[in-house]
């Protein structure tokens, strides 16, 4: 391959990944993109709205799916293509064009599977039609959850990077994957070095924005408690949780920070890898 420009390599590469995408028939990200929204949004049910808890359990759930959908689409993308990547960034591959590639290829691809999971989603959920920043909260829902599958995505990419093997990669996966799930804030209470880890991860940014979005701090979701000892109130807000778009907008902002730091750490791992040649 002669050394050319960055930008065209890239295009080469997200044609190359979209002729791999047809003629190996990966339509099995699309599929199980599918079968996880049913299994999720069928448990979660048209009564999330009611409580407090069903809403964050709800919420939780729903992140949690959309964080496997992501990681699962990449986490060996590029480890299987090791050899590959070497021979021809002696060519005059550029790393950062190959990354770039399979993060804007994915860019269609997770976008394909928010809107079948925000699909399913509202055929089993009744959300609330007032959103915070545009007058639709679906839109508000379906970039929140947009943001989360691609940065995941990228993750799964970055995990696939640094993985010598496709084995390795995925062998780490439920290990990230229990992370992100532990650090949302929503099973365990988080103190000290747990609470700064959280403000790497897609789930407590992830929660935080479809907190705001359903407003987690609105009277209107009581306690279960409350509805059997209506003297019980919720003394406290969660700051997290504000239904405000200086919140929203925090939480948006800091998935991307994320995803663009996962993005960094691929291309610095594979030029590492790749140094020798």
């Amino acid at each position: 391959m002669h050394k050319t420009s960055r930008i065209k390599q890239t295009f080469v590469y997200i044609k190359k990944n979209f002729r791999l995408f047809m003629n190996q028939k990966d339509w099995k990200f699309i599929i199980i993109a599918a079968v996880i929204s049913l299994l999720v949004c069928g448990v979660v049910g048209e009564k999330m709205f009611e409580t407090y808890e069903s809403t964050k359990s709800g919420f939780f759930a729903i992140i949690s799916a959309a964080i496997w959908i992501g990681i699962f689409n990449s986490i060996q993308g590029v480890c299987k293509e090791h050899d590959t990547i070497t021979s021809e960034y002696r060519s005059g591959l550029h790393i950062s064009s190959y990354v770039m590639s399979h993060v804007l290829f994915d860019f269609a691809v997770c976008f394909i599977q928010t809107a079948i999971l925000m699909a399913i989603c509202c055929l089993f959920i009744d959300f609330p039609s007032e959103g915070i920043i545009v007058e639709g909260a679906v839109v508000e829902y379906f970039l929140t959850l947009f943001l989360i599958i691609w940065g995941s995505d990228i993750m799964g990419i970055m995990i696939s990077s640094v993985s010598p093997n496709p084995n390795t990669a995925m062998t780490a996966m439920p290990f990230v994957l229990i992370l992100q799930l532990v650090m949302s804030g929503v099973l365990f209470e988080l103190n000290g070095w747990a609470e700064k880890i959280a403000y790497v991860t897609y789930s407590k940014w992830g929660m935080s924005a479809l907190g705001s979005i359903g407003d987690l701090n609105s009277e209107d979701l009581p306690l279960k408690l409350s509805a059997v000892f209506p003297n019980v109130v919720r003394l406290e807000t969660e700051a997290a949780y504000e239904a405000t778009s200086e919140n929203l907008l925090k939480a948006w902002g800091c998935i991307l920070i994320i995803a663009v730091c996962c993005t960094i750490i691929s291309i610095v791992s594979l030029k590492i890898r790749n140094r020798d040649s």
